[in-house]
């Protein structure tokens, strides 16, 4: 089990995306929503996961929209409460977790992931495998219907600095008003800009990684610009009334 020993101030929550895809296995105790974070979470996180844990496979597929080559995805959340756990920041893979490489991080206390089952996790929260994303409806309701201002809530309650990597429709579970958010946009040959849509997930990770790795504090959007300089990223801080930075790649 990683050892989640702090080294340096902690001052800065990064809230990743989750991923669809996801690692199996665990070697640890079976889900016990008590070894969770943001306990004010638990009661919804209990109601979607008895749902989701009682659908039948068949009927599973046809929520989550799943091919035949991913039935093992709807029968993996039949297992909700008996299987293995991990650590959320290891259960989460794809192209965001690989640019992070949570494994060789000294700590992960800065990071957090947004979720539709779980609302938010802290990075060292153990989890099963399970196949629900923030798109699905379950018994007919969104996940923003069911998370309501929740996630919103929890996550004004932390002390921390916010920076919100989420997509937007994680974001749209819970939004931070105050939280720094991060564009990506890809330098042309002909010095025009251009969104970042494939290897988004990519830079952000990578962004990740550096302010989990920093002895830098952050306090606003201007210090995380500049721990993502001082690693070697352009990033553009935002205008008067905006928390959103910029991160220029070239491509």
């Amino acid at each position: 089990m990683h050892k989640n020993i702090p080294r340096y101030p902690v001052y800065m929550l990064i809230i990743l995306p989750p991923s669809e895809t996801k690692a199996h296995g665990g070697t640890g105790q079976p889900l016990d929503f008590s070894q969770l974070s943001f306990p004010q979470l638990h009661a919804t996180r209990q109601e979607i996961a008895a749902e989701l844990q009682s659908l039948p496979v068949d009927e599973a597929m046809e929520v989550l929209k799943l091919s035949e080559k991913l039935r093992g995805e709807a029968e993996s959340n039949q297992g909700l409460f008996t299987t293995p756990t991990m650590p959320a920041v290891l259960r989460y893979t794809g192209v965001l977790f690989d640019a992070l490489d949570a494994p060789s991080l000294p700590t992960w206390d800065r990071l957090a992931i947004g979720d539709a089952l779980f609302g938010v996790l802290r990075a060292s929260d153990p989890i099963p495998h399970y196949r629900l994303s923030g798109g699905s409806k379950l018994g007919g309701r969104t996940m923003k219907s069911r998370w309501g201002k929740q996630i919103t809530q929890a996550l004004e309650g932390v002390d921390e600095l916010i920076v919100d990597l989420r997509s937007g429709t994680y974001q749209q579970l819970g939004r931070v008003k105050d939280a720094v958010t991060v564009r990506v946009e890809s330098l042309q040959d002909d010095g025009s800009r251009k969104v970042v849509s494939h290897f988004n997930k990519h830079f952000k990770g990578l962004l990740a990684r550096e302010l989990a790795l920093s002895p830098a504090d952050a306090y606003s959007a201007a210090d995380v610009a500049a721990i993502a300089r001082a690693a070697g990223m352009t990033v553009e801080e935002p205008g008067p009334g905006s928390s959103e930075l910029t991160l220029v790649v070239k491509r």
